[in-house]
């Protein structure tokens, strides 16, 4: 069974980053999804694949836990941030590529 470890990604929903700090190790899926015929959701028989999901506050934890019980394991580590950088007054500069209008 091959495990992922991750830093998740900030939700969309809000501007914090409450959950984004931690890492998580969650498990591939090992049988392709099919569609539920009288429900119409989509099922796997593999439960480890889509219920569990171990969070750690650090990487070398996350990884120490799965040597430690014999997981196979991908680190996927997080791309970082482009920031960029602005200022209000950047819209009344004189060296602006288009004029600024209301």
């Amino acid at each position: 069974m091959l495990a992922r470890i991750y830093r998740p990604s900030k939700t969309a929903m809000q501007s914090g980053r409450a959950k984004a700090t931690e890492w998580v190790l969650e498990f591939e899926l090992t049988d392709a999804r099919r569609s539920d015929p009288l429900m119409g959701w989509t099922v796997t028989a593999d439960t480890s694949s889509s219920q569990v999901r171990l969070v750690f506050a650090e990487k070398a934890e996350a990884v120490r836990y799965a040597e430690a019980h014999g997981i196979a394991f991908q680190l996927v580590d997080p791309a970082p941030a482009k920031r960029i950088i602005k200022a209000y007054a950047d819209n009344f500069a004189f060296n602006r590529r288009t004029p600024w209008t209301h």
